[in-house]
């Protein structure tokens, strides 16, 4: 299955497939992590904390599991929901008993999300917002597959992907992008579940960017290329015990 929304606020373009699916988010719930926690802090008048701040870099950059869980605790299940609301994130449901990775997701709440991140709004201040794309586009290179695949190589995307398999529906594979710069302000999602293996997710969620970003960039002189597997593929983003086949 598969559930997707774009949005080009240059060219006033949307797009929209299946929107309002669910999904489980796996790492792609990240980024509402540390926005649900900047906001917290806002509210509070705080900064993060240097401790904070190595969290979020790993969490984001390097998809860092433990990292994730450290902020999820931190930042509370009242904080996320109260996130949620404020953002208009109806569709998503935080994952019960600590297990972020089954968030369910929907393309448009994630697309809400991205908008969120890249529009002046009440609910985050300029400084979080850029925080947060500032380490979307510090991802490291073996992680940003997906939605950057055939985008002009003169844009900064800022990207989130997750990864992971359970028994049923196969492997979950998602990713979620904004695009900037040269004269561009777009964003994509793509939600994806029924996978039989990562590689053969990654590839259906790069097949439909490149045509995507192909069409909002036409005549562009370099790409983005499609990412080739590498050796981290197949490893479970996020581990849910008695849950994930054997993975």
């Amino acid at each position: 299955m598969v559930g997707l929304t774009v949005d080009d606020a240059v060219n006033g373009i949307t797009c929209k497939l299946h929107p309002h699916w669910q999904f489980d988010s796996a790492s792609v719930v990240k980024v509402t992590i540390l926005s649900a926690l900047l906001r917290k802090l806002q509210q509070e008048h705080r900064g993060l904390t240097a401790a904070q701040r190595r969290l979020a870099t790993a969490m984001i950059t390097l998809s860092d599991n433990n990292a994730a869980s450290t902020l999820w605790a931190e930042t509370g299940y009242p904080s996320l929901q109260h996130f949620l609301n404020l953002a208009g994130m109806n569709e998503t449901v935080l994952g019960a008993n600590g297990y972020w990775g089954l968030t369910l997701i929907t393309a448009h709440d994630e697309l809400t999300l991205l908008k969120l991140l890249t529009s002046a709004n009440s609910v985050l201040a300029t400084a979080s917002r850029n925080y947060v794309l500032g380490l979307m586009a510090r991802v490291v290179s073996y992680e940003r597959w997906g939605v950057p695949a055939g985008a002009p190589t003169d844009v900064t995307v800022h990207v989130k992907n997750g990864w992971l398999p359970l028994a049923t529906h196969g492997w979950r594979i998602n990713s979620i992008g904004s695009f900037s710069g040269a004269g561009k302000d777009y964003m994509i999602v793509v939600l994806t579940d029924d996978n039989p293996t990562m590689a053969y997710g990654v590839n259906t969620v790069q097949d439909v960017a490149e045509v995507i970003n192909h069409a909002l960039n036409p005549g562009a002189a370099s790409v983005i290329p499609a990412a080739t597997p590498n050796a981290s593929w197949g490893k479970p983003d996020e581990q849910i015990p008695g849950r994930s086949g054997g993975l």
